[in-house]
């Protein structure tokens, strides 16, 4: 009974990820349906993500499992606001891999590279995502301050320190459904960013601070070095672009630049192994 629990399991799993999204907490076929049409994916095709689960297990370390996972990702489309809930309606839990804004794509690859097999993603999905797991609207990680903290609280990332490191303050309102929220921030200056880059590694989470008073991040992804995500060559940021409308590589340097960032935030995540969370994922 319970190796066909396992293998029904299995393959609603692998129909969900290839049908591009994955609708739960009374979601479903109905949700799949209904949803509005920006959040349903364009077209059905072979899945990637089980796949890039299978063989990323070859590698025994979180790092090289996301660079391989997001590497194979690259070029995927960036979309934005695709994620479904409101204070007024209610939150329906997605996951595709047809499109991506900067926080989807971070939360994909980093759920994928967490799990041991194409089951594990869903669950380790939702843990990052939403506060304890818990798909609401309310309980989502809607400013990125929050998913920071959420994630090295859980124990699937640390963070990471740089010379230089100073603290500063933010109270935010730009979600209005929401009170203001006060955030004290430890931050890296970009230049330290650049300068210390060897104390980095593939795979390493970057948030980049904005400049507007009223938000704290304006844009994420992971640190990689070299074009192929293995060798220690030039510092990359590997993100889904909203400019360039896809997942890309691109200097470190040219984006802290263009975007004229001055602070930025690193985590690095943790091995299941290393990490108390994974009791529950």
């Amino acid at each position: 009974m319970t190796g066909r629990f396992d293998m029904a399991h299995r393959r609603d799993v692998l129909r969900l990820l290839f049908n591009g999204a994955v609708f739960a907490a009374g979601g479903g076929a109905a949700a799949l349906a209904s949803g509005p049409a920006w959040a349903r994916p364009t077209a059905v095709r072979p899945p990637k993500l089980p796949g890039l689960i299978e063989t990323s297990r070859a590698f025994p370390d979180i790092s090289e499992r996301i660079a391989a996972i997001s590497q194979g990702l690259l070029g995927t489309r960036y979309r934005g606001h695709t994620l479904i809930g409101s204070p007024k309606t209610s939150e329906e839990f997605v996951s595709r891999e047809d499109a991506f804004d900067c926080v989807t794509f971070c939360e994909t690859v980093l759920a994928a590279a967490l799990s041991a097999r194409p089951e594990d993603f869903v669950p380790a999905l939702r843990m990052i995502r939403y506060h304890d797991g818990i798909v609401t609207y309310y309980a989502r990680n809607h400013y990125f301050h929050e998913w920071c903290a959420r994630n090295i609280a859980n124990g699937l990332c640390r963070e990471v320190e740089l010379p230089g490191m100073v603290t500063i303050e933010k109270t935010v309102t730009w979600h209005r459904e929401f009170e203001p929220r006060h955030f004290t921030m430890r931050v890296i200056p970009a230049n330290s960013v650049l300068d210390h880059h060897a104390m980095l590694k593939n795979g390493d989470i970057a948030g980049f601070v904005t400049r507007r008073a009223s938000l704290d991040y304006f844009h994420t992804g992971f640190v990689m070095f070299g074009r192929n995500g293995k060798s220690k060559g030039e510092l990359l940021l590997r993100h889904a672009a909203e400019s360039r409308r896809r997942v890309i590589d691109e200097p470190m340097a040219r984006f802290l630049r263009a975007n004229r960032v001055r602070y930025v935030t690193v985590l690095r995540p943790r091995d299941p192994a290393a990490s108390t969370a994974t009791s529950k994922i």
